[in-house]
């Protein structure tokens, strides 16, 4: 009996949207609502017709509702009292059919008796009580949005980027743009991704090959196919947790089709796993550095020819040709390069 008294009194809220995107407003109203009931459902509701065109529409990546869904689990897991759904819904033009239908497959997927519903918009309260019964307390949550001054539409309007602050940090690295910086030897490839990770205020990753080259202390030549090995896995590693860092952007030093690159110059031969890694890669750009700026010796670089430079760095360029992989040409002195990069990478995050 005290049993049956105590369950009576639950109180379960629902909170629910599309969440394209996920930003702080959502996340801020989930908190609040989690605090005020003893079990709060998130429902993200879905239809992939009208998602594709409201991402297509606002120049998004589909973003489909497992991910939606995992961004949200993610932000909310140290909320015992959460659980975070997924429902396909109907999409319709006429509002009675979405709105009512919409609202039973909600009802179907909350495994309890729902005593609360949350909001950010009083005007659905009539639907509210339509769908949930008279008994169903409507709670709006910062209807004016004073709090964190931001919804999906707008968003959805003006780009993630001009709204960065309010993405939550499970979302942010699914939108972080990733920039390689490739090139043959001593083309300044490590100088300018560091000087542009600087300037974004943002994270870079190291290029792992000359990492691996000064542990075994005798450069390139040496390397076995287990080195290589340990570079592509390592260096993606090394991407993956940077990634997490990252504010908007994250500069890569080489990657997969560079270390094949170095695979067929000193190994002799192109190596399949590496060819997996690159066929694996998603980079939003490719800054190809031509090598005409000085060469540098460092006790690791073997090309200083001239003739010998031009010659590798047209097998370089041929191996992103022949997979089909889009670079920018970068030429020009150091300042050059520089300009000509950040050009190119605000462009990219101005879209």
């Amino acid at each position: 009996m005290e049993n049956a008294q105590r369950e009576s009194k639950m109180t379960v809220g629902h909170y629910g949207g599309k969440f394209i995107p996920f930003h702080k407003g959502h996340l801020y109203a989930i908190t609040k609502a989690a605090a005020q009931v003893d079990k709060l459902y998130v429902l993200v509701s879905y239809d992939e017709e009208r998602d594709r065109k409201l991402c297509k529409e606002a120049g998004l990546d589909y973003i489909d509702f497992k991910r939606r869904q995992q961004w949200i689990t993610t932000s909310v897991k140290n909320m015992s009292n959460v659980t975070v759904l997924a429902v396909e819904e109907p999409y319709s033009p006429d509002a009675e059919y979405m709105w009512m239908e919409g609202g039973r497959k909600m009802l179907e997927a909350i495994p309890e008796q729902i005593t609360h519903i949350f909001s950010s918009e009083s005007e659905y309260d009539t639907w509210f009580k339509r769908i949930y019964g008279e008994g169903v307390i409507h709670v709006v949550i910062d209807e004016a949005r004073e709090i964190f001054p931001i919804s999906a539409t707008k968003i959805r309007n003006e780009g993630i980027y001009a709204n960065w602050d309010m993405i939550p940090e499970a979302a942010k690295p699914y939108y972080t743009k990733k920039v390689a910086i490739v090139g043959v030897e001593s083309c300044g490839k490590s100088t300018l991704t560091r000087n542009l990770a600087q300037l974004f205020g943002t994270e870079y990753v190291e290029e792992y090959g000359r990492t691996v080259s000064e542990e075994i202390g005798d450069g390139s030549s040496l390397l076995t196919e287990e080195h290589y090995k340990e570079i592509v896995f390592g260096h993606k590693h090394m991407e993956y947790q940077k990634l997490k860092k990252a504010n908007k952007l994250l500069f890569i030093d080489s990657e997969a089709v560079v270390t094949q690159y170095y695979a067929k110059m000193y190994f002799g031969c192109e190596l399949p796993f590496i060819e997996g890694a690159i066929q694996a890669q998603d980079y939003d750009l490719y800054l190809f550095l031509e090598p005409d700026v000085k060469w540098v010796a460092d006790g690791y670089r073997t090309f200083s020819d001239p003739v010998v430079r031009e010659q590798t760095n047209a097998l370089l360029k041929k191996m992103f040709e022949e997979r089909g992989i889009e670079f920018v040409s970068i030429s020009g002195n150091y300042e050059e390069r520089l300009d000509r990069s950040i050009a190119q990478i605000t462009s990219l995050i101005t879209k």
